[in-house]
């Protein structure tokens, strides 16, 4: 096996596929680089939500809602806390995206090295963002070349050695924050057995899965 340089979590919006491509863009370049990626919309529990969006307001699986939002919720965070070793965020859009600019905050207060790709200017302050997105990359400024991410991360990893451990590690780590996380570390392995199963896609795989899920928030 090859070495890896650590697990990047990639952050940003991937509802249609020009969004998705784009993240597939910044993956290509890490991997290439030697980092792992981890991208939420085909990697997390969002393909699996599919079945549950199509099913009717009243139908059965609709019972699930609930536990599969929290699920969603804590695996993320244990993504981010835990499992990732750096975050790159695809700040690209009219707005940021909600959920990227959630998770690159909780990367920035687990004092994880990461880095905000943007090339887009639409902005409602006069072409700037709101101080408290860019001031998330310690240093108030956007990576704005797809190709300089490898070795900007890199930069911010060398950077980060610099500070004395992580605020979130270990004992350090809020009760409640390392229950969420313990949480979500039992739904990525629930995932993974999940996704290894032949015809997981079936809907009664699905319901399998969620009734799976739904045990560990019970």
């Amino acid at each position: 096996m090859a070495y890896s340089k650590g697990l990047v979590y990639l952050a940003g919006p991937a509802y249609i596929s020009e969004e998705a491509h784009a993240l597939e863009v910044i993956a290509g370049r890490l991997i290439r680089k030697g980092w792992e990626v981890y991208i939420p919309a085909t990697q997390g529990l969002e393909p699996h939500f599919l079945a549950l969006a199509a099913a009717p307001p009243d139908g059965g699986l609709q019972r699930f809602r609930e536990v599969l939002e929290k699920a969603a919720f804590a695996m993320e965070i244990f993504q981010v806390v835990e499992r990732c070793d750096a975050l790159v965020f695809n700040m690209n859009g009219r707005v940021p995206d909600e959920g990227g600019v959630f998770k690159t905050a909780v990367a920035f207060a687990a004092g994880k090295p990461l880095i905000l790709y943007k090339r887009d200017h639409r902005s409602k302050l006069h072409g700037n963002d709101n101080a408290m997105i860019p001031g998330l990359s310690y240093s108030f400024s956007n990576v704005r070349k797809a190709k300089k991410i490898p070795g900007k991360l890199e930069q911010a990893l060398r950077k980060s050695e610099g500070f004395a451990g992580r605020p979130y590690a270990g004992d350090a780590v809020p009760p409640f924050v390392r229950h969420i996380t313990d949480q979500g570390r039992q739904v990525w392995e629930v995932l993974q057995r999940f996704v290894e199963r032949a015809g997981a896609r079936e809907p009664s795989a699905l319901e399998a899965l969620y009734e799976e899920l739904s045990r560990i928030f019970a």
